[in-house]
């Protein structure tokens, strides 16, 4: 699962419907419509609630960097075709990921709800935040789904000695009418490259099993990882899976794929072409959403049933900590970081009506 970075308590504080309206206002200020903005700031606040301030709102800074010189396209015209009834195409046109996951989304949703299951490829993206946003509002809606995303090289072919393949995220979500959802959004790697990074900031050295140096090598200095290769979930295992969502959201989409993805990093000015799939099933054309909630009641039991091996450490469902955090957060307010609070406002005071 995702996870986030530590955001101390004397953070600037908002409600939902205040920080909706801040990101809306950035991302018009950077030259979206409003519409498109509202969407791009739907899938970031989703990732603050839930806690993933790594996936946040905190990426104003390097999605705000490629639309001011063009890299991503600001006025992207997203177009979906229908080659057949359940399948979706859609190409972002190089606009913001979140925009593009959010018509994506919508696509399949759209194909679900009258095939009873809807996929949808999308091509021309860019960075489309964590999965566990579209999860939830695709759960909410009463899809169960599968998404997938590829992603800049980070990770080095099992064996090999540079980096060839993606840290690409997966995700899976089931509906819980009247209780949470089940959500689990996780990357191809042991860590994310954004806690590395948030470990070289703070000067702390990281676990060996997260990456390795430039030369394949297990390291514990943050700085020589970012330099090297990070390390798949599962050894070869986890290499096959990444290998998968790469196929599905880069070959099968059209877009980009493994080292043809072009690095946001190295190369912001150009178009990376990242894919993302959604694999959506409609669960209402398979029971009511009473024989649904008794099932993942039942489901969630049996787990939670197990006695936990340390003590005040219960066993948990994927999802439950975030679905928490969200919870929370919309009761007590939502804390962000000082210099994201102050990237926001300076692009939402050129926002025009």
């Amino acid at each position: 699962m995702t996870t986030a970075a530590a955001v101390p308590q004397d953070t600037p504080q908002f409600n939902e419907a205040e920080l909706t309206q801040l990101g809306t206002r950035a991302f018009q200020g950077l030259g979206l419509p409003r519409e498109d903005a509202a969407d791009v700031a739907r899938v970031l606040l989703l990732a603050d609630l839930f806690g993933l301030s790594t996936h946040g709102f905190s990426r104003i800074e390097s999605y705000g960097e490629r639309l001011q010189i063009g890299g991503i396209n600001a006025r992207a015209r997203i177009k979906v075709d229908a080659p057949a009834p359940a399948l979706r195409l859609v190409d972002g046109d190089n606009g913001v990921g979140p925009l593009v996951g959010m018509h994506a989304l919508r696509a399949a949703m759209d194909a679900a709800r009258t095939q009873g299951v809807g996929v949808a490829f999308a091509r021309g993206s860019n960075h489309f935040g964590p999965i566990s946003p579209y999860g939830l509002i695709a759960a909410e809606e009463g899809f169960a789904s599968i998404i997938g995303s590829n992603a800049t090289t980070t990770i080095a072919p099992w064996g090999g000695s540079d980096a060839r393949l993606g840290n690409s995220p997966l995700g899976f979500g089931v509906p819980n009418p009247g209780g949470d959802p089940f959500l689990l959004d996780m990357a191809m790697s042991v860590v994310a490259r954004a806690k590395i990074r948030n470990a070289m900031k703070a000067g702390q050295a990281i676990p060996d099993n997260w990456a390795t140096d430039a030369a394949g090598k297990a390291t514990t200095d943050p700085k020589a990882a970012l330099d090297g290769f990070l390390l798949p979930i599962g050894g070869h295992k986890g290499y096959g899976l990444a290998l998968l969502v790469d196929l599905f959201s880069g070959l099968l989409s059209n877009a980009a794929y493994l080292t043809h993805v072009q690095s946001w990093s190295d190369a912001p000015e150009q178009a990376q072409n990242l894919g993302h799939f959604f694999i959506l099933i409609d669960t209402s054309r398979l029971g009511s959403p009473q024989w649904l909630a008794e099932r993942m009641k039942d489901f969630a039991a049996i787990l939670h049933g197990s006695e936990p091996t340390v003590a005040g450490q219960p066993v948990i469902v994927p999802g439950e900590i975030e679905l928490g955090k969200l919870q929370r957060q919309r009761e007590q307010g939502i804390r962000l970081d000082a210099a994201v609070v102050a990237l926001l406002r300076q692009h939402a005071a050129n926002a025009r009506d």
